[in-house]
């Protein structure tokens, strides 16, 4: 049987569309490319896949980059850095697994170091005397819900308030509040209805309606601009 981290989930372009990257981008982290002449390895798999269908563990593993979409992401040290986890935690998916980021937290250190990673990349920090998620590593833990240590939720919205959640599971994979698809929740408003009525026809709180209206109207305004 496929594990869920082994899923294949999304298209690449529903992928980046879920993340809110450009798909370009996305691809570059799955399967590398050639920038200024030189050939680079993919960041989140071991080897270039040759597909654009992205499993669950790849669509998680993104969303750890997706933390410093605003900064240019080193590939070369990034990727030794994901082979050094792989290798120490023997798991293929090591940033859609829980024991790196609370219970191994001295093998990501050692592994952040053995590759000179930037600090500003870093998932751990030491203060105080302690390793303690650096809030890129915070960021991205707050986003996942755990069943042991495999990841099986993804929480798309910034607001670390929103109950809007992805599960390999429930709605194909797409974005949903109770399980009920926030896509569909907003083409309810769209033709007008009222939060109170969508509320009523889909046994929602009303907090829950507004929640899924502000995390869908964000993506459109997001992909308008």
């Amino acid at each position: 049987m496929v594990s869920v981290l082994d899923r294949e989930m999304y298209s690449e372009a529903e992928a980046a569309r879920l993340l809110g990257v450009p798909q370009s981008t996305l691809h570059y982290w799955l399967e590398g490319g050639e920038r200024r002449g030189r050939r680079y390895r993919p960041v989140i798999r071991p080897e270039p896949r040759r597909t654009r269908i992205v499993t669950w563990a790849e669509f998680v593993e993104a969303g750890w980059l997706l933390q410093y979409r605003n900064r240019n992401v080193p590939m070369v040290e990034l990727r030794a850095f994901i082979d050094q986890l792989r290798d120490q935690f023997g798991v293929p998916y090591p940033l859609a697994d829980r024991r790196p980021l609370v219970s191994g937290r001295q093998l990501v250190f050692d592994a952040q170091s053995a590759v000179q990673l930037g600090a500003e990349f870093c998932l751990v920090s030491v203060v105080n005397g302690q390793l303690l998620l650096t809030p890129p590593g915070q960021a991205f833990v707050e986003r996942i819900e755990w069943d042991g240590d495999i990841a099986i939720r993804y929480r798309p919205d910034p607001n670390p308030d929103s109950p809007v959640r992805i599960e390999p599971d429930v709605r194909f994979g797409r974005p949903a509040i109770k399980g009920i698809s926030t896509e569909a929740i907003w083409e309810q408003a769209e033709v007008g209805e009222e939060t109170d009525q969508i509320a009523q026809v889909y046994g929602l709180d009303v907090a829950d309606v507004r929640w899924a209206l502000a995390y869908e109207n964000a993506k459109s305004a997001k992909r308008a601009a």
